[in-house]
C-alpha cells in the first residue's frame, strides 16, 4: 500500500521534472497515465485516481524512494563527470557518440541524472526494448508521444518531432543488446535527424566487441553507424591492473563520502579490491537501517 506521504513526494518530483515536458499531455503519457489522472494527482486528489502499480512506476522513473531511508546523493565520481560531460556535447552540438566500458562503473547512473536535469533528454533501456517497433515506441514515449497504430506513422511522427523541439538527445544504453534490425535502425534514424538530434549510445566492452567484428566483416550497417556515433569508443577506465583498481577505489571512496559511510566501512573498502558499486550502496543502506 503506497502511503499518502509517499504519493506526495512523488506528486513533488512530478513538480521538479514538469519543465522538461512542452505539456501536462505530454509529461502524462512518459509516466504511462492519462491526462487526466495527471491533472488529478498534481491536486492533490488521489482517492482512486491510480493503482499502486502506477504509483510505483512513476516512484520508479523518477528515482523517489517508497521509504523514509535519506535520498542517495550523487557523487561527481569521474565517470560521472565524463558521461555528463560527452552527454553535454552531444546535445549542444546534435552529433553521435558511442562509450565502451567496464560493467559497474556508474555510467547507467550518470545517463540517468543527466536525463532528469536536461530538457529533451531521454534515456532507454535497450535491454527491454528489443526489437525495432519496441525501440521507436520507447522513444516516442519518453519525448511523450502516443505510439501506436502503422509502424511507418510512428516513424514519420518521431522523426518529424524530433527535428521540431529544441536539442533532443537520446541516450542508448545496454546498446547490444538490440537486435541487428532494431540496431540497423539506428542509421535511419540518425540520417532522418542529422544535425537535429544527439544520440549516445552506451555499453559494455561487449558492444564494443559486437561493434568492431561486425564492422570489420563489413555486415550491412555496422561501418555506417560506427561513422555516424564518432568512430571511436570511448571509455573512462584506464588500462592496466593497478591503474583500473586505483580508479574503483577512488569511486567507491567518492560515492561513500558522499552518503555517510562511517570511518569503519571506509577502512572495510579499502582492504578490498571488489569495490562493486551496486553492493557499496547495498552495504551502505543496511548500515542506515542497522
Amino acid at each position: 500500500m503506497i502511503t499518502i506521504n509517499v504519493k506526495h513526494r512523488i506528486v513533488a518530483a512530478i513538480r521538479l521534472h514538469r519543465p522538461k515536458f512542452s505539456s501536462n499531455t505530454k509529461m502524462a503519457v512518459s509516466l504511462g497515465i492519462s491526462p487526466a489522472q495527471f491533472s488529478r494527482i498534481l491536486k492533490n486528489d488521489f482517492e482512486g485516481v491510480l493503482s499502486d502499480a502506477n504509483w510505483v512506476s512513476i516512484a520508479r522513473k523518477l528515482e523517489v524512494t517508497l521509504t523514509s531511508d535519506p535520498a542517495w546523493q550523487t557523487a561527481k565520481t569521474p565517470t560521472y563527470s565524463y558521461i555528463t560531460g560527452q552527454l553535454a556535447l552531444c546535445q549542444e552540438n546534435s552529433m553521435g557518440g558511442m562509450f565502451c566500458d567496464k560493467t559497474d562503473i556508474g555510467k547507467t547512473y550518470a545517463a540517468k541524472c543527466y536525463v532528469r536535469e536536461h530538457r529533451n533528454a531521454v534515456y532507454i533501456d535497450c535491454s527491454q526494448v528489443k526489437t525495432k517497433r519496441m525501440l521507436l515506441m520507447q522513444i516516442a514515449k519518453e519525448l511523450g508521444l502516443t505510439a501506436s497504430g502503422l509502424y511507418r506513422e510512428m516513424y514519420q511522427d518521431l522523426i518529424f518531432y524530433l527535428r521540431s523541439i529544441e536539442l533532443p538527445l537520446v541516450i542508448l544504453d545496454e546498446a547490444g543488446d538490440l537486435s541487428y534490425e532494431a540496431y540497423l535502425e539506428l542509421k535511419a534514424l540518425f540520417n532522418a535527424t542529422e544535425g537535429a538530434c544527439g544520440w549516445y549510445q552506451m555499453g559494455a566492452d561487449g558492444l564494443r566487441k559486437k561493434v568492431e567484428m561486425n564492422r570489420l566483416k563489413c555486415k550491412v550497417g555496422y561501418p555506417e553507424i560506427f561513422s555516424r556515433y564518432g568512430s571511436r569508443y570511448q571509455r573512462v577506465t584506464p588500462e592496466g591492473k593497478e591503474a583500473t583498481v586505483n580508479f574503483s577505489l577512488l569511486q567507491a571512496t567518492l560515492i561513500a563520502r558522499a552518503n555517510g559511510a562511517d570511518d569503519e566501512f571506509m577502512k572495510v573498502l579499502e582492504k578490498t579490491t571488489d569495490f562493486s558499486l551496486r553492493r557499496i550502496q547495498i552495504e551502505i543502506k543496511k548500515r542506515r537501517r542497522a
